[in-house]
């Protein structure tokens, strides 16, 4: 049985997570649509900066959100002035490190499924008088929906197990930012933490097993429907 503190981390972990992929997840659909579809220049470098955060150490990402979005950050110091919003050291900041992380994962899970769209059904459809957003909303959209819905449940499912970035951004505060990974730490400091760290990491994984599970069960229904 779960303690108080162990629910408090769970509930944390699931809606940071949530939190997480809500904000990314527009972003990420226009940003693989510009990878895959656009004639942008520079998209290579766009492509480089999108997936920096899987080449980084964590920390690094949790650092440069500090510096960017701290209360003395141009960003972090702009919204405390301007709104009253502090992020870091807060849940929001934690879902925004989370994003960030899990911000890659997303667009190549979507670009992929974009670029199994047949361009042809899109040209067909502007031969019938569809315009760009017809086109985008009614067959682009629907044909790629397999990847938004994996992708979505990916970055969840690895936004539950973010450390470095939501430690060093958002600290490790009970109630506040002791998300699952962060209660497991705390527990493996405490001299008789053994006994909860291994509960902690059970949960960890049997979460990280069923995201991974629904989203492969997701994108085949999705497939089924569709047709493909």
């Amino acid at each position: 049985m779960l303690q108080p503190a162990e629910w408090d981390a769970l509930r944390l972990s699931l809606a940071v997570a949530l939190r997480s992929v809500a904000l990314g997840l527009p972003f990420a659909v226009l940003v693989a649509w510009l990878l895959a579809r656009s004639r942008l220049r520079g998209r290579l470098m766009l492509d480089a900066i999108v997936h920096l955060p899987l080449v980084l150490p964590p920390v690094v990402v949790g650092y440069l959100l500090l510096l960017v979005f701290g209360v003395r950050g141009p960003v972090g110091a702009w919204l405390d002035a301007t709104f009253g919003v502090q992020l870091a050291f807060t849940t929001a900041g934690a879902a925004l490190a989370t994003a960030v992380m899990s911000f890659p994962l997303m667009v190549r899970a979507i670009r992929l499924s974009l670029e199994a769209v047949d361009p042809g059904l899109e040209d067909a459809a502007r031969t019938l008088g569809a315009g760009p957003l017809d086109r985008f909303l009614t067959i682009t959209l629907p044909l790629m929906l397999p990847g938004i819905l994996a992708g979505a449940v990916i970055a969840f499912a690895a936004g539950l197990g973010e450390f470095g970035a939501v430690i060093t951004f958002a600290a490790n505060v009970p109630g506040e930012t002791r998300t699952l990974p962060l209660a497991l730490y705390t527990a493996l400091q405490a001299p008789d933490g053994e006994a909860l760290a291994a509960r902690l990491a059970a949960i960890s994984i049997a979460l990280g097993l069923a995201g991974l599970v629904i989203a492969e069960l997701i994108a085949r229904g999705v497939r089924r429907r569709l047709g493909r």
